[in-house]
């Protein structure tokens, strides 16, 4: 196995005005499950398409342990992809599918036999050896393309979207299977998706990109605990964090009548006097209309096991402080209930954020301010 290195890598487009990845650094460590997430265009798929060779380095260097595979050709690069469409052949059968790569290669038969159906117990492949692709689900049809892969005993597995042609369950029932097969074949994984609940239940670390740009590669817990900027803080979590405008004034952040404190050392970090204050679903302790801010809730999301509240604040932050109306007009917070909670729409509650809910960020330019 090894590492793999992304040296201020970056590839550009003819064309465009910006390159589709500008710049990255980042370390894969051997062993680990990184998951590159981020809007389409961010970069993602080009990132490992870089890694695997299909897409020139313009800029940087990319390393895979000691090697610079930089130039090489991807047939050199001892990488296994596995693509969004599968790319099984339709001919051959899921063993010889699966088996494909060794007997270009000239792999002795007995030993690829072998190597088969090792891959096809690992993934309960081996009722379905002598079928042909036509004949599969789509669920079965990315386990062989998987098979494919495990058989070469590469050093680094690429993914790119693997899941997107898959139905909304067998999504979840295979992204457990693939997380649970990478982690006992110990093989370093970069794995791309558009999907952030993916991300967070799959990888060891999440590499969060836009533009281009890398935003922040941590832990799920720590993109969703602490978020670098409002990029992140945004897109990590479903639903997504609340994030309001505020003005700062002589007694600090006031929101629709909620006072938030902010430390000398916040104070300084600001760029200007306007910050978003941002608070999770669940970061909020539902009262008695006239406590904390005032909303009406617009949408009840009832899903048993927990509620969605959409709550509207437009007219009281509009009323209550100094926020720009068409951002006040704008804004809608998302409060998590418990499941079966007696809310209707039209009613008005009041809105506590929970101590240690609340992230503050620069509103100029989007970072993080310190805690």
């Amino acid at each position: 196995m090894a590492t793999v290195t992304f040296d201020g890598a970056s590839r550009y487009y003819a064309g465009s005005d910006r390159p589709a990845v500008d710049q990255l650094d980042l370390e894969v460590a051997d062993g680990e499950f990184l998951v590159l997430v981020g809007p389409s265009g961010c970069g993602k798929s080009t990132t490992l398409r870089m890694l695997a060779g299909l897409e020139g380095v313009d800029e940087g260097a990319v390393r895979i342990g000691e090697r610079d595979v930089t130039n090489l050709p991807p047939k050199d690069r001892d990488i296994a992809m596995v693509f969004q469409n599968y790319a099984l052949y339709p001919h051959m059968t899921v063993a010889d599918n699966i088996g494909f790569h060794l007997k270009i290669k000239k792999m002795p038969k007995a030993e690829r036999a072998e190597r088969v159906l090792e891959a096809a117990k690992l993934l309960d492949l081996e009722p379905y050896l002598e079928r042909k692709p036509a004949k599969l689900s789509g669920g079965q049809r990315q386990r062989v393309a998987m098979g494919r892969a495990i058989v070469r005993r590469p050093q680094v597995f690429c993914m790119d979207e693997p899941l997107s042609n898959l139905d909304a369950k067998l999504r979840v029932q295979t992204r457990t299977q693939i997380a649970s097969l990478q982690r006992r074949l110990g093989v370093t994984t970069i794995y791309v998706t558009h999907d952030q609940i993916e991300a967070m239940t799959m990888g060891d670390r999440v590499a969060v990109l836009k533009d281009g740009l890398l935003q922040q590669c941590d832990t799920p817990m720590a993109l969703f605990g602490k978020p670098k900027n409002l990029f992140v803080a945004g897109f990590i979590g479903s639903p997504a964090m609340n994030l309001i405008p505020a003005t700062v004034g002589s007694e600090g952040a006031v929101i629709g009548g909620q006072a938030i404190e902010l430390t000398a050392e916040q104070l300084s970090a600001l760029s200007g006097n306007r910050l978003v204050v941002g608070v999770r679903p669940e970061g909020w302790t539902l009262r008695p209309a006239g406590e904390g801010i005032t909303a009406m809730i617009e949408v009840v999301e009832e899903l048993g096991s927990e509620q969605f509240l959409y709550c509207s604040t437009s007219h009281e932050l509009a009323a209550s402080d100094e926020t720009d109306a068409a951002e006040a007009d704008a804004n809608t917070i998302t409060v998590r209930a418990p499941g079966m909670s007696s809310y209707t729409r039209g009613e008005k509650v009041g809105l506590v954020p929970e101590p240690g809910a609340v992230h503050l960020f620069d509103a100029d330019t989007g970072e993080r301010l310190p805690d």
